[in-house]
């Protein structure tokens, strides 16, 4: 493991807090410390918005890069379309690797409803994956999108080659059940602020970096991404909620994982405890744990080019 020192009704404020924090998502700027931004290709902000019928319903997605090899799919947080990636982690790992972003169903520009559980969406999921022609991907998760991409694994292994999960906990996370109220707490307030406090610390390092990440996500003006409607993120919710429960043979499930597994945590994740990352890691076989000081649940937009590095090196491997 390494540590890295360096939401009318109460139901439809947090809905709306939902798609507040999904607005919070192209040219990468340099982050509070190091950065060679200038030589990164901006694919994020230039990438044509492509569709493609999955099991009746059109998807939305976008590729970044021409890479040969084995692309990378990444699923989004609750709450995001293809617009709330950070594109200082889109554009970074596509200078190597082919990436592919979209929005599952009912999500952003997709058609269809989005189902309210997370087997569901990982089920949907690996239909787009299959509908693209790909017989093997890795697989990149933020928040939500790390729980999909778990049980995709865990349903569809043959799919995957690597997993790389972020703002990540198991099947019945500790903390987790507690997100109705810390997305409460989040109404009125605007898209950049729910970002700062849902997904950053209060420090001014942490602040900073936040701002630069919601800025970066803003740039691309044409041909952006629909937001996330209310129907949809108050399914996500549902889905999200329905992971928290506790389920007893969560860490036998991960036990089962064989595939690489890199997990990368704020060390003051407060929608979803760093002691979860620690779970995955101690359970999943063939797992590596990076922790970031001074970062919240949005650690990994915070620490991008470190994080870039990380993840390229692992996907190397």
């Amino acid at each position: 493991m390494k540590n890295r020192t360096l939401f009318r009704s109460t139901k439809q404020l947090i809905i709306l807090s939902i798609l507040a924090l999904g607005l919070a998502s192209c040219k990468k700027d340099n982050g509070p410390g190091k950065g060679t931004s200038t030589a990164i290709v901006d694919y994020h902000q230039t990438a044509p918005t492509k569709f493609i019928d999955v099991a009746g319903n059109s998807y939305a997605y976008r590729i970044l890069g021409d890479k040969d090899g084995i692309p990378l799919v990444m699923l989004s947080a609750l709450g995001g379309s293809m617009d709330d990636w950070d594109p200082a982690i889109t554009n970074g790992l596509a200078q190597k690797y082919k990436v592919i972003i979209f929005d599952n169903q009912g999500v952003g520009s997709s058609k269809g409803t989005t189902p309210d559980n997370i087997t569901a969406m990982a089920s949907d999921a690996a239909n787009f994956i299959k509908a693209l022609g790909y017989t093997k991907v890795n697989i990149m998760g933020f928040s939500m999108g790390s729980f999909i991409s778990q049980q995709l694994v865990l349903t569809h292994p043959e799919l995957v080659n690597k997993i790389i999960l972020t703002g990540t906990g198991p099947k019945g996370s500790e903390g987790l059940s507690n997100l109705p109220n810390l997305l409460a707490a989040a109404a009125g307030l605007t898209p950049e602020e729910s970002l700062l406090r849902f997904a950053f610390t209060s420090s001014e390092k942490s602040i900073a970096a936040g701002k630069e990440s919601y800025a970066r996500t803003q740039k691309r003006t044409t041909d952006r991404d629909l937001p996330v409607n209310e129907q949809s993120g108050g399914t996500q919710l549902t889905a999200v909620l329905g992971w928290a429960q506790p389920y007893p043979n969560a860490f036998n499930e991960l036990k089962t994982i064989k595939q690489p597994v890199l997990i990368a945590q704020g060390q003051q994740d407060i929608p979803v405890p760093v002691i979860n990352a620690v779970n995955l890691y101690k359970n999943i076989p063939n797992a590596d744990l990076i922790t970031y000081p001074d970062a919240g649940h949005a650690a990994v937009f915070q620490y991008h080019d470190e994080f870039v590095q990380e993840a390229i090196n692992f996907l190397a491997k």
